[in-house]
């Protein structure tokens, strides 16, 4: 029997080597076409789902942020974040809900935004460039630099995120930590 990939007439053929060879090539490709095709845009609304759940799994977040930060949400139950790459433009926002649970800030909601209507007096939006996303998620600096040098705009009670800078700077760094396209969020 005669194969395109080698001869049963060559004894020296080895007729494992050239099908195994072409087989690990398709499955590098497949990997690396399936992780691509994957990823979705940062601050889209896949990619917030995805910040909630780090959001829960982070002890600077969820436990540093419960209590008094928490607690300070008008008797709603809840904080609302919006966020947004700015050179994607406004509509592009994303909307994170944190309440307590069981003496926890914990994420209950990460997608498309629910509360258009935000109280600046307990809720936050924040918005920067993507690469200014990039740069805080990668830790080349922090909060305070950030907000000071304008390279985050932030709406909210600034006093009560100065008072919070761990858990601030951490929430600062999902963005390196979870994977994001370069391309705009759909509106």
């Amino acid at each position: 029997m005669t194969n395109a990939l080698y001869s049963d007439n060559d004894p020296d053929s080895d007729h494992e080597e050239l099908p195994m060879k072409f087989a690990s090539i398709a499955l590098a490709a497949l990997a690396a076409f399936a992780t691509t095709a994957y990823a979705t845009p940062m601050m889209s609304i896949e990619w917030t789902a995805q910040v909630c759940d780090a959001w829960n799994k982070d002890p600077k977040l969820a436990d540093g942020l419960a209590g008094k930060w928490i607690g300070n949400n008008k008797n709603r139950g809840y904080k609302i974040i919006h966020l947004y790459r700015t050179d994607c433009g406004e509509t592009t926002k994303t909307e994170l809900k944190i309440k307590d649970k069981d003496g926890k800030a914990m994420c209950v909601y990460g997608g498309a935004v629910q509360n258009a209507k935000m109280d600046h007096s307990v809720d936050y939006t924040m918005h920067a460039t993507t690469e200014r996303w990039n740069e805080m998620g990668a830790g080349e600096y922090g909060p305070k630099s950030a907000m000071f040098w304008r390279r985050l705009k932030f709406t909210g009670p600034e006093m009560e995120a100065m008072s919070v800078m761990g858990p601030f700077e951490a929430f600062l760094r999902l963005p390196g930590k979870i994977p994001g396209d370069k391309a705009c969020p759909a509106q």
